[in-house]
């Protein structure tokens, strides 16, 4: 029977499309991951996924791409089916025939990046009965621009808002995530990445910029808060609207830099939220101050209870994990997951039209008054990388 699932998935996997819909019966389960892929071209899909068993009680978690998070746990009886849809961006590096994204080395492999559509069901029990894939072209893209606590980390014990926020919005808005680890302004242009966004982006989309960790370590003539960094959101502003898209500004998430007091965060960034913020205004940008909502978060947390929010866990936790780890800029899956609320707060607070499209079960949220990190249930997906993300 085993091998019977993996002929199927083989052979979904090797299916191809061109505005077409696909509709494949699985009917698989087991107690590992379930991957599914198929090559599709750039765009968006409606993928509508029938979780159960006719065999046995299931319980599913649905995740697409590098870990985006698409729904929690949906949980099944014998004999019982649930059916959930979303929509998904696939995109490659290429931007024409003659010009692609300049991907870093380990990008290379990301699910994010490849000829297909990646689908993966995890959790306790999973279960998949039935995939429908068609090319949608109604739902509002929303494409982020960002570094490592944007990009949808590929791999445990690693997260980032981007790939959480997926999990807030209906059919109507689909997130596109062309973050990665390690970028500024300047080497996110340098390496297309707005260019390739330009190039599939529509009217009335989305780009959703957070910057500013990495643009503050560099020290060239010319570069600087006040600089290099305001010039560089004015650029993204510009070329944004000239193809009619809207352009919002996020401030960079706070580090986990505490006082001497360990009550009270330092501010790592310098002059850069405040920059961002003068550029918004000058511009007429709308700005999600994300530096005051996390430092909030962290606060409220404490000098303790905040290191739960971040990739700080004792030696051996994972495989072949000699050492603690103990990063304060880098999120774990929780702290990712609220630093997406603090978005979609931040979406709500500035008036966007994209809060018209949050799912039925959101719930405002206040980083004065997070959620219990103790409470909060992470299904692996089933790879882990140790490897600190580029950045910092």
């Amino acid at each position: 029977m085993k091998k019977l699932f993996i002929l199927t998935l083989a052979l979904a996997a090797s299916l191809s499309v061109n505005a077409q819909k696909i509709d494949t019966l699985l009917n698989v389960y087991g107690a590992s991951p379930i991957d599914f892929s198929v090559k599709v071209p750039d765009g968006n899909y409606r993928v509508t996924v029938t979780l159960g068993s006719k065999k046995r009680a299931s319980q599913t978690v649905v995740r697409a791409e590098s870990r985006r998070h698409y729904s929690d746990l949906v949980t099944t009886k014998k004999g019982k089916f649930q059916t959930v849809s979303f929509i998904v961006n696939k995109h490659e590096p290429m931007i024409d025939a003659k010009t692609s994204v300049k991907l870093k080395e380990r990008e290379i492999t990301y699910k994010n990046w490849n000829d297909v559509l990646d689908l993966q069901f995890c959790g306790p029990a999973p279960a998949v009965q039935r995939i429908t894939i068609e090319p949608d072209t109604t739902a509002v893209t929303v494409f982020l621009c960002g570094n490592s606590t944007v990009v949808d980390q590929e791999k445990e014990p690693w997260a980032s808002w981007g790939q959480m926020i997926t999990r807030w919005f209906d059919n109507g808005v689909v997130i596109a995530n062309y973050a990665e680890s390690g970028l500024s302004c300047t080497s996110f242009l340098a390496q297309l990445r707005l260019d390739k966004i330009l190039s599939q982006i529509r009217k009335g989309d989305y780009v959703i910029c957070e910057f500013g960790h990495n643009d503050e370590k560099e020290k060239k003539a010319g570069d600087g808060a006040w600089y290099s960094y305001t010039r560089n959101l004015k650029i993204f502003a510009d070329r944004v609207r000239e193809k009619g898209g809207n352009i919002i500004f996020v401030t960079p998430t706070a580090r986990r830099h505490f006082e001497k007091d360990e009550k009270h965060i330092h501010n790592s960034h310098g002059d850069y939220p405040e920059a961002m913020k003068t550029v918004a205004r000058r511009e007429n940008v709308p700005v999600i101050d994300l530096t005051s909502m996390s430092t909030v978060f962290y606060e409220t947390l404490g000098f303790e209870g905040s290191k739960k929010s971040l990739v700080h866990y004792p030696a051996n936790t994972f495989p072949d994990q000699p050492k603690a780890l103990a990063d304060n800029t880098h999120f774990n899956p929780f702290g990712a997951w609220e630093i997406a609320k603090m978005i979609v707060m931040g979406l709500k607070q500035i008036g966007s039209p994209l809060a018209d499209h949050l799912r039925t079960d959101w719930q405002d949220f206040d980083p004065s008054h997070p959620d219990n990190p103790d409470d909060f249930v992470w299904y692996p997906s089933g790879n882990t990388n140790l490897t600190k993300p580029d950045g910092n």
